[in-house]
């Protein structure tokens, strides 16, 4: 799909891009404590059979879906999902099965982050991840049934997962458009 609209875009608009590494500020991820995660974030067991990457199965009428399994990880395995908070008013997401990486290029989006993040945690293989926070919203954005009593991202993501943030400079990937024009006629 990526490539059909790149070849769309380069027909209509005459648009020339190039990738570039430039250093921007990023935020490194790195273990809060060396050599240890905290108890959302454990390796993904070897062997396990019951890790599908298939939406959980319909329920039956009068019944609630499985969302998660034992620990309160998601159901579906390889990606970011939704799990029920433990405190009404609250954001709990998790994933399994899935690399250090994924969980790092995501977390820019589901932290509210103002840069992107590289992965310096060191840890390697297959993670189990679960994460539950209050989000930071502004005034007017804020839903009556926050909780506003919950941990923030940071603060979660410190005491449940073991992870924290540090400010540098850092190597991302940046699309320079060299050459645009206005579209073509249909």
């Amino acid at each position: 799909m990526r490539l059909m609209i790149q070849s769309l875009l380069a027909e209509r608009f005459k648009l020339a891009i190039h990738h570039e590494t430039q250093q921007v500020p990023v935020f490194a991820l790195v273990l809060a404590k060396p050599g240890k995660t905290g108890p959302k974030l454990l390796p993904h067991p070897a062997g396990d059979t019951s890790c599908s990457n298939a939406p959980p199965a319909v329920p039956s009428p009068g019944s609630a879906p499985a969302r998660t399994v034992a620990g309160g990880f998601p159901v579906t395995c390889g990606g970011l999902a939704g799990v029920p908070p433990s405190t009404p008013g609250r954001f709990a997401l998790g994933y399994r099965n899935v690399a250090m990486a994924l969980i790092a290029n995501q977390m820019t989006k589901f932290g509210q982050l103002d840069r992107p993040l590289i992965d310096q945690t060191g840890l390697t293989g297959n993670f189990d991840f679960l994460m539950e926070f209050t989000p930071e919203l502004p005034p007017c954005a804020t839903p009556p049934d926050l909780d506003t009593s919950g941990p923030t991202f940071l603060e979660a993501l410190r005491e449940q997962v073991g992870l924290k943030l540090i400010p540098q400079k850092g190597p991302v990937d940046v699309i320079i458009v060299d050459h645009m024009e206005h579209s073509s006629e249909n």
